[in-house]
């Protein structure tokens, strides 16, 4: 429960600096409301990679197990023809 919290938290922050970035883009009247929008995206690609890493160990560690179509197809891909699937 705590791993889901923590990766809502950081797509909630995502969108926030997407937001910010995107007020800063339309409001481009000097040079400081530029940098505003460069720090807003940079804090949004940082943010994204942390997630993605924080996601990447909590698969491998077991924190978090796949599920979906992916992992359907490759079950569907080890169950050769003629075989039991009992």
């Amino acid at each position: 429960m705590i791993i889901k919290s923590v990766v809502i938290i950081a797509f909630i922050l995502i969108i926030i600096s997407l937001g910010s970035a995107l007020f800063h883009l339309v409001n481009h009247k000097n040079e400081e409301n530029s940098q505003k929008t460069v720090k807003s995206l940079t804090f949004r690609i940082a943010l994204s990679i942390v997630l993605f890493i924080f996601i990447f160990f909590a698969v491998v560690t077991g924190q978090v197990k796949p599920h979906g179509l992916g992992v359907k197809m490759h079950t569907q891909d080890q169950i050769q023809p003629g075989q039991s699937t009992q």
